[in-house]
C-alpha cells in the first residue's frame, strides 16, 4: 500500500513538473494553419505584419481568407478565423479554436463588421456562453488572402482614344 501511495506521489509530481506546453489546448494559430492555405508563424497578433510579402492583404472578405485581429488587453496574442462563407459585406461565417472556451473549436459562427468606416477593423463574434454576438466589438486588421486578393466588384472603365487627321483629304 505504501508503494502505491508513493507511485502515485511521483506521478502526480511528475505531471505538476512539467511545462505549460503539455497541457496546452489547440490555440487560434494552430487550427487557422490546419484549416487554411495561409501558413504563417508567430503569434496571431503578428500574422498581418508576417504576411506582407508573402500573401496579399486587404478589407474584402473573402471565403479561404484568414481574419486577422489586433492585440487587446482581451487578446494580447491577437487572434485569426478562417472565413468559410461571405453572407454580405459586412457579415461572414468563421470556423476557429480557442474564443468561447480555451482549446474548443467554434465552425460556421457569425462575425460581424462593425466599423464605422466598414473596412472590418472592428469585429463582433459569435460568443458561445452568451449565445449571442459578442458585446464588445475586437480591433481587426483585415483579411490574409489565401490565393491573392478578392476579385473586385467594382466596374472597368476602358478609356480609348484616336487621333484623326485634321484634312480628311490629306488623310
Amino acid at each position: 500500500m505504501l508503494r502505491t501511495a508513493l507511485t502515485a506521489a511521483a506521478a502526480f509530481a511528475t505531471l505538476a513538473a512539467l511545462p505549460n506546453v503539455a497541457h496546452a489546448r489547440l490555440q487560434c494559430v494552430t487550427y487557422a494553419r490546419q484549416v487554411s492555405d495561409v501558413q504563417l508563424s508567430g503569434n496571431a497578433r503578428e500574422w498581418w505584419g508576417n504576411a506582407a510579402g508573402t500573401y496579399a492583404r486587404g478589407q474584402a472578405p473573402q471565403a479561404g481568407a484568414v481574419l486577422a485581429f489586433r492585440a487587446s488587453s482581451a487578446m494580447p496574442y491577437g487572434h485569426v478565423a478562417v472565413v468559410s462563407k461571405v453572407v454580405d459585406a459586412r457579415h461572414v461565417m468563421i470556423n476557429h479554436a480557442n474564443w468561447s472556451r480555451p482549446g474548443m473549436v467554434e465552425r460556421g459562427v457569425m462575425a460581424v463588421d462593425v466599423s464605422p468606416a466598414g473596412d472590418w477593423s472592428q469585429v463582433r463574434v459569435w460568443y458561445g456562453p452568451t449565445r449571442s454576438l459578442g458585446l464588445r466589438p475586437s480591433p481587426a486588421f483585415g483579411f490574409i488572402y489565401a490565393h491573392g486578393a478578392p476579385a473586385s466588384t467594382a466596374p472597368v472603365t476602358v478609356t480609348a482614344s484616336i487621333t484623326l487627321p485634321s484634312d480628311p483629304a490629306n488623310g
